[in-house]
């Protein structure tokens, strides 16, 4: 899916590519106004994500042009101002959703991919199974199974072993699993992490002879067979 990142800061140009890139999205970056407006109006992208102050051109004044040319595409708007009237201003010039900075990456992320499901847009549905060698979740039905042996599960559990099976193979880092499993958007220090993959682990992997879910010392926990 193609993303359009209209935004003159480098720094934040380049941390918003990056991260994007990596859940796969393809990312057209563009640092001045009126070239934004060019380029949006090609209407090659799903989604615009739009920096308030720009050179040329301002954000907000791109999303009136657009809007009034029937473009019919997303805009995530982001701006250093959080004053309630800046908010109104741009939600008014046609913005759909208002992001202040600085901001958690996974916040953008969850907020580009809520605006890409209203529009139509978002990723295919999920296949409901998710499988890490003989351990299956059935995300449907919500159940768990190791083996021939079914697993007990609270919520909370459920949601994290189906965040480290959606992403089998990779290391998670523990910020990013409370942003994404608690919603948190900072580490309140506590240890929540931690003691729920201990839960996990005791319930899927104690009774057997091979772990499945591992610590990256440094880094965070990942689940694999390997």
């Amino acid at each position: 899916m193609k993303v359009l990142l209209i935004e003159d800061d480098p720094r934040i140009a380049r941390f918003i590519r990056r991260g994007l890139e990596a859940e796969g999205y393809t990312v057209d970056v563009v640092g001045d106004g009126r070239d934004a407006l060019a380029l949006a109006r090609s209407k090659e992208h799903a989604l615009l994500v739009l920096d308030r102050m720009l050179p040329g051109l301002d954000g907000a004044e791109i999303c009136r042009i657009l809007r009034s040319e029937r473009y019919d595409r997303p805009i995530l708007m982001l701006t250093a101002k959080d004053g309630l009237q800046d908010k109104v201003t741009g939600l008014h010039a046609g913005a759909d959703d208002y992001l202040t900075k600085p901001f958690a990456f996974d916040e953008l992320l969850a907020r580009m991919r809520a605006l890409l499901r209203r529009a139509g847009r978002g990723e295919e549905p999920a296949d409901p199974l998710l499988q890490v060698g003989d351990l299956v979740l059935d995300r449907a039905a919500r159940k768990a199974r190791r083996g021939g042996r079914e697993i007990q599960l609270t919520p909370k559990e459920f949601t994290l072993l189906a965040y480290l099976m959606e992403n089998a193979g990779r290391v998670l880092s523990r910020t990013r699993i409370l942003s994404r499993v608690w919603e948190y958007s900072f580490d309140p220090g506590s240890k929540v992490v931690d003691v729920y993959i201990r839960y996990l682990r005791q319930k899927i992997d104690a009774a057997e002879t091979k772990a499945l879910i591992k610590t990256v010392r440094g880094f965070g926990y990942t689940i694999s067979e390997d």
